[in-house]
């Protein structure tokens, strides 16, 4: 079974793949994990023979099937071990990624399996994130519309937040766009870069970057079955 560093590694490639065939500069993966280019080099030739992922000098780093089915099922566990935590002991959404990042590597494919029973089978983790099945893993990179490019004066519902640094998790709990919510943009101005949006029982405002965070479905469309996110006055903690 792969370490808990190696499983770092799979989901950090995973995160970052547009797709399955898409390769992840070593340089882009050394910044997210905080390691040096040398160690990044190490990993992953270590990693390569062990039939992990492929890597290409100029390319980068690409998950083979076993690599990818690896990351997979490491991002299951954290999602799952993200939601359960905000559902279940009502922890605040933005305080729960390191928790996680410690949870995932211990906790048994039979315990994930009860917690997953419990939380009534969740396709999307508090943020938004898909959480990959465990009968048919797939990794939702889908690209849906965002507060900045959706149509003018139509109903969409909040789908997933892109950034999940602590300050922008706050400042979308004080906006109350929060995944599941109903918003209508009222207004784009891209010469001020403002974005002014309607939400049931106020009105939201802010920047056309920070807008693009906010991915959005028509509000007629299936919501996936997420957590709520628990509101807490504590400090966030996390990017992911």
């Amino acid at each position: 079974m792969p370490t808990s560093t190696v499983e770092n590694y799979l989901k950090a490639i995973l995160v970052r793949s547009a797709d399955a065939d898409a390769a992840v500069a070593t340089g882009s993966l050394a910044e997210a994990l905080g390691v040096t280019p040398g160690t990044i080099t190490t990993m992953v030739k270590s990693m390569a023979s062990r039939g992990l992922l492929e890597h290409q000098p100029r390319e980068g780093v690409r998950l083979t099937d076993s690599g990818r089915a690896h990351a997979l099922a490491v991002l299951r566990k954290h999602r799952l071990v993200e939601t359960f935590l905000v559902q279940v002991l009502k922890m605040d959404w933005a305080e729960v990624h390191e928790e996680a990042e410690a949870l995932e590597h211990a906790i048994s494919e039979r315990v994930l399996l009860r917690i997953d029973a419990i939380l009534g089978h969740p396709d999307a983790d508090p943020h938004g994130d898909p959480i990959p099945s465990a009968k048919s893993p797939q990794f939702d990179r889908d690209s849906s519309l965002s507060l900045a490019t959706c149509e003018a004066h139509r109903q969409y519902r909040v789908e997933r937040i892109l950034d999940q640094s602590p300050s922008f998790l706050e400042f979308i709990q004080r906006t109350g766009l929060m995944p599941g919510s109903t918003v209508k943009v009222a207004e784009r101005d891209p010469a001020s870069g403002v974005v002014r949006c309607e939400l049931r029982d106020h009105p939201a405002t802010l920047g056309l970057p920070e807008a693009a965070k906010i991915e959005v479905t028509e509000a007629a469309a299936r919501p996936r079955v997420a957590a709520e996110a628990h509101p807490s006055s504590g400090s966030a903690r996390k990017p992911r």
